[in-house]
């Protein structure tokens, strides 16, 4: 179990811990000089049966105040000091409440000096401590009167703590999560090279692991671990640890405070991210939309902005969201929590917890994204995800989530148990049956306007819908559909399985007899005139009757008054792509695709100009590479 101190400054804090555990937390020189402690300090004891007490003790300047909250946020329980000949004094009270805002719910309370006052001084401290607490969680906490210097109830305290850490329950496996460890201090050792110290937020490290430190990128191999001040083989989540890493160009600047350790696959960050947020009771003012604030995360902290979504300002002692933009990328998850001070540095105002790292740029306060938030502030992570599945667009792609709310595979899969896979993406069963109903509707509407079409684009598909589905995900859904038989493909067309529409009539008979002809020559298909007089047929009604055939998907006008089959259009782009891929940087000149395709100079470059204007390739002079669209593909 890990304890933390809070409290004013030269209220004994570290004399305390010193004479829990007979370590002295203050390290600097100068913390030595000055009688202060300017950094973090731990400390750990023993626990019988088993089990080690932990104490990170943090300094209680006021202007350290960032360096306490860097040392309290992964803390289990709170170890209040306060000294009885000064009461409760500000740092006391800013203090509590930032444990308050980072979730802590367990405290005792060390009433400290009692051996300069008297007992009617020490009952009025205890009072008005008591008094300080009521209404908080810590409400009714236990208070030991204590004295550093004779010895009286610190032997009590320890017991109490001890106590705690034994009933405490073992840290979870942390197998459902990715690893992330907050830093809070890095280091040089000789012989062993970097080492950084911090708190296991989530998920377990073992030796020999890779991991990727945030924000330099670097990666590194996991050469040590010390959990709890022992040498350990691994670590998990609760536990503060201390990791020997190596790697090329790992030095102690590499990573600092308020830096990450991540899984590898885990280093997404964000600048913005929507959050509910807390504003504190003895705030003057409503927190008005556009506030500049710091934004402390973890072991660090950025400059930031606060806009309120819901309600417009948010008044003292409220509760509201509010989207978030960071001055500098954070890797937030679901869950986390962000403590926000005001911009100078003189006070805590308020606390968030991260709902969406990955909010969208548009549309923030409409009602139906506030009901996702609301949802998505259920204290189940598990509840929430499923919450979020439940409005449009109704699945979320499986990598998205792992990162947002710093899962791994399998824990993303335990969540999930019920969850569909859609290609890349997963969706509720009740969201799924959404979007198919909805593919159903569309193209029902669609063949009672024009019956006499076989069926639509996909893409025209994609716009029809009333829930704007990103190409990639409705890619997958209809896929999904299409195996399920919820839906036909004709060609690159999509029906009802009840319609029967198509080629009728005289343009069935043209068809019939035009199919073969350009087969005979894909690559270079015959100028309609030609394709004309080669079946006996005249020129403008061919020609009138090819343009049909190219609405309805089938043939293609990639150069004037010359018409591909759809398959042979697809397979020259395949072709573009490939020379793109084994060319160096990519690009390739027209002379190689008309070589590949045997189509001829002219109509070579014909064909990779109408690629040009959709996409498929990219023109760079007389050189072509890869586009970023595929075949077929159109834009919104």
């Amino acid at each position: 179990m890990i304890v933390g101190t809070a409290g004013h400054i030269d209220h004994g804090k570290t004399s305390l811990i010193r004479a829990l555990t007979g370590i002295d937390t203050d390290r600097l020189p100068e913390e030595k000089a000055r009688g202060i402690t300017l950094d973090l300090g731990f400390a750990y004891v023993p626990v019988a049966g088993g089990g080690v007490l932990g104490f990170v003790d943090v300094p209680g300047h006021e202007r350290l105040v960032h360096t306490m909250i860097a040392g309290a946020t992964s803390i289990e329980m709170a170890l209040l000091v306060v000294a009885a000949d000064d009461g409760v004094m500000p740092q006391t009270r800013e203090h509590l409440q930032i444990l308050t805002l980072l979730g802590v719910t367990r405290a005792v309370v060390a009433l400290t000096k009692i051996d300069l006052i008297g007992p009617d001084r020490a009952l009025d401290a205890e009072l008005e401590v008591e008094a300080l607490l009521e209404g908080t969680a810590f409400a009714g906490a236990s208070i030991f009167p204590v004295s550093t210097v004779s010895g009286e109830g610190i032997a009590a305290l320890r017991d109490s703590l001890l106590e705690e850490a034994a009933r405490a329950a073992a840290p979870e496996p942390g197998a459902a999560f990715a690893f992330r460890l907050s830093v809070d201090r890095s280091f040089s050792l000789a012989g062993a090279g970097t080492v950084v110290t911090g708190s296991v937020a989530t998920g377990a490290i073992a030796v020999g692991d890779t991991v990727q430190l945030w924000p330099a990128g670097a990666r590194a191999r996991v050469r040590g671990i010390h959990a709890a001040n022992q040498a350990a083989a691994t670590a998990t989540a609760g536990q503060r640890c201390a990791l020997n890493l190596a790697g090329p160009g790992i030095r102690k600047d590499t990573i600092g405070r308020g830096g990450w350790v991540l899984s590898p696959e885990r280093d997404s960050a964000t600048q913005r991210c929507d959050i509910v947020l807390r504003l504190l009771a003895g705030e003057r003012a409503a927190l008005k939309s556009g506030t500049p604030v710091l934004a402390h995360h973890g072991a660090g902290q950025t400059a930031a902005r606060v806009l309120m979504l819901d309600p417009p300002a948010l008044a003292p002692g409220g509760e509201g969201l509010a989207h978030l933009i960071l001055d500098r990328a954070l890797p937030v998850r679901w869950g986390d929590r962000l403590i926000l001070r005001d911009i100078s540095a003189t006070r805590t105002l308020a606390g968030g917890v991260a709902l969406d790292p990955r909010p969208p740029p548009r549309h923030r306060r409409r009602p139906a994204r506030l009901a996702v938030l609301r949802d998505l502030a259920a204290a189940n992570p598990r509840a929430a995800i499923l919450a979020m599945l439940s409005h449009p667009p109704y699945l979320a792609h499986r990598e998205t989530l792992r990162a947002d709310w710093g899962l791994t595979e399998d824990g993303l899969a335990a969540w999930l148990p019920d969850a569909i896979p859609i290609g890349a993406f997963a969706a509720g069963p009740e969201g799924l049956s959404r979007l198919l109903a909805a593919i159903a509707a569309g193209l029902e509407v669609f063949h009672a306007s024009d019956p006499g079409v076989p069926g639509m684009t996909g893409e025209a598909l994609r716009l029809a819908l009333p829930i704007r589905l990103p190409r990639e995900a409705f890619a997958a859904v209809l896929a999904h559909a299409l195996g399920a038989g919820a839906v036909v493909a004709e060609g690159h067309l999509i029906r009802s399985p009840r319609h029967r529409g198509g080629l009728a009539g005289e343009a069935a008979r043209v068809w019939d007899r035009l199919r073969p002809l350009l087969a005979e020559t894909p690559f270079r298909p015959p100028l309609s005139r030609e394709a004309a007089a080669a079946l006996g047929l005249p020129d403008v009604p061919l020609r009138r009757a090819c343009k049909g055939l190219a609405r309805l998907g089938l043939v293609v006008e990639m150069a004037p008054d010359r018409f591909f089959t759809r398959e042979a259009a697809a397979e020259m782009a395949a072709i573009a792509h490939a020379l793109s891929a084994e060319s160096e940087g990519g690009w390739f000149p027209a002379t190689a695709f008309r070589d590949r395709t045997g189509s001829g100079r002219q109509l070579a470059i014909q064909v990779l100009e109408y690629f040009d204007r959709r996409g498929v390739t990219a023109r760079r002079g007389d050189l072509r590479r890869a586009g970023k669209r595929l075949f077929g593909e159109t834009a919104a």
